[in-house]
């Protein structure tokens, strides 16, 4: 598979131009209904413990979720981090995933494998006494087979307490050969499919963060078995612009068929900070200005969501110049991914690690 280079001029100009008119778009088409003031504390979060995190979600917090006419928060709560028991404990994570909601953060992000389960039963717990019907949740499924995906399924809707996920995606396609495995007969797109029209789950798509030729090849093949996905998921940073560039790739690939995108590693899981050329608000912004529906993020303090919830209600997206001048910065330290150790390196392979996640639903 060939490397990527970094973008040409005319690819820029084109991406930005598409990234700020889609930014606005999405914002002039903001769901209504976000003005609105947050609902009451209902939760063991008193209504003054939550106040500082409460603010009232503005209308350009909402953006349309591709095809599906589904409006989800700009930004979404990751759940890798929400599960760490070195960050949070269990009352912790609550009280941090109710606020987050209180405060407009309504996309949940999960995955069947995070801290072996402990994520999703953590934000099960947090999604009690009526907070799940405030959130569009979604979670992952590492199974390539029908067997395997089914059980894991069957996991993870008890663990989130819930009979119906909204999103379902494919994690870590990261292997040329999962494409073809995940569309076998025997295949986990079956049991998606079928898993769908059980009710269990309303949408389907698939992640990844490895090489943009994998996700493109995820696509195709896709394509030829008559599937479209209502989303995709995949690295967006200051970074990736320079090296195996998904936003260049796959990019408008999703904005053409008319899929969500779903933006993840915007700091590289923190090994991009490690540059010191970007600080964190400088790279969640420019995800947000792409042509995205959410950029999930991990929120693991009471520091890091009062930056969050204050990037989405005064969030501007990057004009052209900005960008321009903001990827000049980077281009030095995003040479040959150093910074992105997800393509780089087997860091962040949690099925490569585990490969009996992709054929048991055993932890």
């Amino acid at each position: 598979m060939p490397h990527s280079s970094s973008l040409s001029r005319a690819d820029f100009c084109r991406l930005s131009l598409t990234g700020l008119l889609s930014a606005a778009c999405q914002q002039k088409h903001a769901d209504p209904a976000a003005k609105a003031s947050p609902a009451p504390v209902t939760s063991a979060s008193t209504a003054a413990d939550a106040a500082p995190a409460a603010a009232k979600p503005q209308a350009s917090s909402k953006r349309k979720l591709g095809s599906t006419g589904e409006m989800v928060s700009m930004l979404g709560l990751g759940g890798a981090h929400i599960g760490k028991k070195e960050k949070l404990n269990d009352d912790e994570a609550i009280k941090l995933m109710r606020d987050a909601i209180e405060g407009g953060i309504t996309f949940f992000d999960n995955c069947w494998d995070y801290n072996d389960g402990l994520s999703e039963e953590r934000m099960g717990k947090a999604l009690r006494d009526g907070f799940r019907q405030r959130v569009f949740l979604m979670t992952k499924l590492d199974g390539r087979t029908a067997k395997a995906a089914s059980a894991q399924l069957e996991q993870s809707l008890k663990r989130l307490q819930t009979d119906r996920i909204d999103l379902v995606q494919v994690h870590e396609v990261i292997r040329m050969t999962d494409p073809e495995r995940s569309f076998a007969p025997d295949g986990i797109m079956g049991a998606l499919q079928a898993a769908k029209k059980a009710g269990k789950l309303r949408y389907i798509g698939f992640t990844g963060h490895k090489d943009p030729e994998i996700h493109l090849a995820m696509l195709e093949a896709a394509k030829k078995a008559g599937f479209e996905f209502d989303t995709v998921q995949m690295p967006l940073n200051v970074m990736d612009a320079h090296y195996k560039s998904f936003e260049a790739k796959v990019l408008p690939v999703l904005e053409q068929r008319g899929i969500g995108v779903l933006g993840m590693k915007s700091m590289g899981s923190g090994d991009i900070l490690t540059a010191g050329v970007v600080k964190p608000e400088e790279c969640l912004r420019y995800a947000l200005s792409l042509p995205t529906s959410v950029v999930i993020t991990g929120i693991d303090s009471r520091a890091v969501l009062e930056q969050d919830l204050k990037l989405m209600r005064d969030f501007v997206p990057y004009s052209a110049k900005e960008r321009e001048e903001l990827l000049a910065r980077t281009a030095p330290a995003a040479a040959n991914g150093k910074h992105e150790l997800f393509k780089t390196s087997d860091k962040y392979d949690g099925t490569a690690k585990n490969p009996k996640w992709l054929e048991t639903a055993e932890i």
